[in-house]
Order: C-alpha cells, then structure tokens, then sequence
C-alpha cells in the first residue's frame, strides 16, 4: 500500500512539474493597433467585390508556442473604424442599416478553444457583432516566431481567415436588383491581420 502511495505522490509531481513548465512557456501579447487590422470583402451587385476594413483593433494573446491548444484571444473591433475609401458608403455601413455604430460601438472575439488541424491552427470563439453572439472558426497563419524590434520590443504576428453570413448577425438590410439578385452579398470573406507586443513580467 505504502509503494502504490508512493507511486502516485510521484505521478502527482511529475503532472505538477509538466503543468509548470507549460504555463513557463505561456507568454501574453498585446495587439499593436498601429500594425493589426481587420479586412473584409463582400459581392456588390453579383458583379464585383467591395473590400474594406476596420482600423481600430485591440486585444491580448496568450501564446505557448510548445502548447498551440493553450493558445487564447480576446480582440475588440471599433464599429465606426470601418474604411472602405468612400465616405458615403461608410457612413451607411455605422448606420442602423447595417453595423449601427452608435448602439454597438464594438466588436468582440473571444476565444473559447484552440487546436491543429492538418498543421494549421484552428481558433474557435464567440463573436459578437450588432448585439448578436456567434460561434465562428478562425484559420490562423502563425503566430511567426518572436522577433525583436529596434526598440528591444518582442513581437509576433499572425494572419487569421474565416467566412460568415451577416444575416446571422442581424445584418439584414439589402435591395433587390431590377435583373435579379440583390445589391450586397451575404456571405462575408474575413482576414484579420495582427502584430502583437508581449508583455513584460510585473516588476515584483
């Protein structure tokens, strides 16, 4: 009895130490707003595609490059840093027509799991945009190896892709075409581009 006790005690230990060393390798990041952005691009009028982007995006990573199912992110989108080179359009997609800017100021991701998938990082989380949370799946290139900036700053970067379909976010206002169809599309193409600062240790 006295052994099988040992025993245990031994594999306790050894599961604390690998506990230990993994949260050792779990760095945190914040997203550089000056270098991160997310870009979208959507059908205009079944005859071309619109592209735009939101410039307002902030957040935390938490990264363990030995452990990529530890990986955890939490982003927040401004609504009204949508850009897509043409003041009218823009101001129509902060109104209540589409992203109603005023009443949802922000949106969020926040991760719930991550994991590998032909060796390429999976990231799923809720995202909420226009009051409505949703389950989305990123495909994420990265995050690169740390490198260090002139400045002695470490960073890493990543690019994260999916596609959704804005009615399931209550992003519903559209006109029908006089040939059939209608005048944006409803599937959404997303590339979120980010670079990230890790954090210091606290001074203790």
């Amino acid at each position: 009895m006295k052994r099988f006790n040992r025993m245990q005690s031994s594999a306790a230990v050894a599961g604390l130490l690998l506990l230990a060393g993994s949260a050792l390798g779990q760095s945190t990041y914040s997203l550089d707003p000056a270098h991160s952005s997310a870009q979208f691009s959507v059908r205009h009028m079944m005859v071309s595609t619109v592209r735009g982007q939101f410039t307002k995006v902030a957040g935390t990573v938490v990264y363990d490059p030995a452990n990529p199912s530890a990986t955890q992110v939490d982003a927040t989108i401004g609504a009204a840093s949508i850009n897509t080179n043409n003041e009218k359009r823009d101001a129509h997609l902060r109104s209540p027509d589409f992203f109603d800017a005023a009443k949802y100021p922000t949106l969020t991701f926040k991760s719930k799991r991550a994991w590998k998938a032909d060796g390429v990082l999976q990231l799923e989380g809720a995202l909420t945009m226009h009051g409505v949370t949703r389950d989305v799946v990123l495909r994420v290139d990265g995050p690169t190896p740390e490198t260090k900036d002139p400045w002695g700053n470490v960073r890493i970067g990543a690019t994260a892709t999916t596609k959704l379909n804005r009615k399931d976010w209550g992003l519903v206002w559209n006109q029908a075409l006089e040939s059939g169809g209608v005048l944006v599309g409803e599937e959404i193409s997303i590339t979120i581009d980010v670079e990230a600062v890790k954090q210091k240790p606290a001074a203790r």
